[in-house]
């Protein structure tokens, strides 16, 4: 009998969004839609796993919970790359580490206008106050004419730029490493990183998370952005110096911010951005479509078929297959 641990299914969809049967009979598949967050419950939790589905980063996966895990043969993680799990540690014990395929593209960045349609229009605001009998509370802005600033012109930041350029905004970006020609081929202008803050009156965050892009918005940033502009962030937390973006959002520094990700996740219920009525917070959702997760949990079935099968599987730390299979 193989046990399978299928960590923080949210909203308790994996079973309906792929087919398990097709794993062996003797498989045993426990979904857990709760997160914990403590090393110890963690660990407690998984040791009886042979196998653990692992929801992108949703879950660390650090050298000290892998070497508490000795019944650990496979773990599987939804997308080819998974920043919280410790490959060489997962080698070291043993533990086979396999990705996904990652579905369709561009829910990211359709999350990101939502955030910032709601913001600018008080979307969220007027349908509260609608509910509550009030019609007509509060103006927002259009956003013809408008300057949109674009952190990352990669796949998604291009896909929100393409966005702008219908609603009629200027759109201009920066990067540590674009061209004039990358931001040109977007139809957008590459400006200094000071120049987009200090210009845009919404900035969409899209750089990928790494030691040179934590806290890459921070104080000064902030400081020099328009005391009427929004921030949206949909790509990682710590990109934001969460503390700075705090006292900027409660001195009104910006207007508002659009938030989809954190440093802490879940977040806890004590977080003052739930406590601020400028803030716009979903929960880590721009990439949780039915499309998206029915083709990471189906490619978490597969492979986890293909590693009892003995088949190929698409590994991120190969050099450990045959020590997993062992196990």
């Amino acid at each position: 009998m193989t046990n399978i641990a299928v960590l923080d299914d949210y909203q308790g969809v994996s079973q309906q969004l792929a087919d398990w049967s097709l794993l062996p009979s003797d498989s045993q598949v426990q979904v857990f839609r709760d997160h914990l967050s403590e090393l110890d419950a963690v660990a407690g939790r998984l040791h009886p796993f042979e196998v653990v589905c692992a929801m992108r980063e949703r879950t660390p996966f650090p050298r000290e919970l892998l070497e508490r895990l000795p019944n650990l043969r496979l773990l599987v993680t939804t997308g080819m790359r998974n920043a919280a799990i410790d490959l060489e540690a997962a080698t070291d014990c043993g533990v086979l580490v396999c990705g996904t395929d990652g579905g369709p593209t561009n829910p990211p960045a359709e999350l990101t206008w939502g955030l910032i349609l709601s913001l600018a229009r008080h979307i969220h605001q007027e349908d509260t106050a609608t509910r509550a009998g009030h019609w007509g509370t509060t103006l927002g802005p259009s956003l013809e004419g408008k300057a949109l600033g674009v952190l990352g012109l990669g796949r998604l930041g291009a896909a929100v730029a393409k966005v702008g350029i219908a609603f009629e905004m200027s759109v201009i970006a920066w990067s540590q490493n674009m061209t004039q020609e990358v931001a040109a081929q977007h139809g957008a202008t590459l400006v200094t990183k000071d120049e987009l803050f200090r210009q845009s009156d919404i900035v969409s965050v899209h750089v990928q998370l790494s030691q040179r892009t934590t806290g890459l918005v921070g104080t000064r940033e902030l400081a020099l952005m328009k005391r009427t502009a929004l921030l949206i962030n949909t790509a990682r937390g710590p990109i934001i110096d969460e503390a700075a973006l705090i006292n900027a959002l409660r001195n009104g520094t910006i207007a508002g911010a659009g938030l989809d990700v954190f440093d802490q996740e879940p977040l806890p219920t004590d977080h003052p951005f739930l406590q601020m009525e400028n803030t716009l917070l979903t929960p880590h959702l721009g990439y949780a479509t039915p499309e998206q997760l029915s083709v990471r949990y189906q490619g978490t079935v597969e492979d986890i078929g293909a590693f009892l099968e003995g088949s190929p599987i698409r590994a991120l730390n190969s050099e450990a297959l045959e020590t997993a299979r062992d196990k």
